[in-house]
């Protein structure tokens, strides 16, 4: 794979994964969604062609002028900009007219099937960041007591369970109650209502959906996450180990020692 597009959405993984494939001998030309991405990409990049999340068929037609095969969809593309007043073109509003439910699975895999009906194939996100990944076990913190530990499992199986219908990648517990899931608000505003609802000593769980398509929408946790955990007093962050990409790591787990903060990495075995 010597040239690759990048549809850039919010957040460092773009610029992470840009880095990463350029290491690995590729270019790549990019194509940040102007209502979203945040990282510049350029001097990255060998091209950067931005686009707005309505226009479909431009973005389609840029691809195939540049004679790309394979892309890559990653970052994080808010979900309510559907409902904000945005232009769409025909192709745009043809996709979503054809679907029948507008969740996350249903837009994104319709963006990649219309990509794949013009010959353009669709890449797993980790490509070329698999060391993103963390291995199962304890990464930050030491080992929870059982009523933290409880949370920690209760949570995990939680966030399975919100995955496996679809509605979001995380939930925030507090002795083995749900204080607050993750819907179309995103990761950050429900960890800061769960702080509001419950208090101090909340757990974060953030896993992938048991039907998790690896061409997007793999869960991430950053720094921005852990800043959220420390304004609400949280005790804990649970992890799927090998499907969760852990950005800034070194940073992120320091932070999170000194806090006071565990995290923890699980299988779903």
């Amino acid at each position: 794979m010597n040239r690759v597009g990048l549809i850039a959405g919010k957040g460092l993984l773009p610029a992470i994964w840009a880095e990463a494939a350029c290491e690995k001998g590729c270019q790549v030309y990019a194509f940040p969604l102007l209502e979203a991405a945040d990282c510049s990409l350029e001097g990255i990049a060998e091209q950067v062609n931005p686009f707005s999340i309505g226009e479909l068929n431009a973005l389609v037609t840029k691809i195939l002028e540049l004679k790309l095969r394979k892309v890559v969809m990653i970052g994080k593309a808010e979900k309510s900009l559907i409902f904000k007043d945005i232009q769409l073109d025909s192709r745009m509003e043809g996709l979503l007219n054809r679907l029948e439910l507008l969740n996350d699975d249903s837009l994104l895999l319709g963006l990649v099937e219309e990509l794949n009906s013009e010959g353009i194939e669709v890449i797993k996100q980790s490509t070329f960041i698999e060391d993103l990944f963390p291995e199962s076990g304890m990464l930050a913190g030491n080992r929870p007591d059982e009523q933290l530990l409880s949370d920690i499992y209760f949570g995990f199986k939680m966030a399975r369970e919100i995955g496996r219908l679809d509605i979001g990648q995380t939930v925030i517990v507090k002795k083995r109650s749900v204080l607050a899931v993750e819907a179309i608000e995103g990761t950050d505003p429900a960890i800061r209502r769960a702080g509001e609802l419950g208090g101090p000593g909340a757990v974060v769980a953030k896993v992938s959906k048991p039907q998790q398509d690896w061409r997007f929408d793999i869960p991430t946790v950053g720094l921005d996450t852990l800043e959220n955990m420390i304004g609400i007093k949280a005790r804990a962050l649970v992890i799927e180990a090998g499907k969760t990409f852990l950005l800034e790591r070194e940073s992120l787990l320091k932070k999170a020692e000194k806090a006071g903060i565990i995290i923890m990495a699980l299988s779903n075995d």
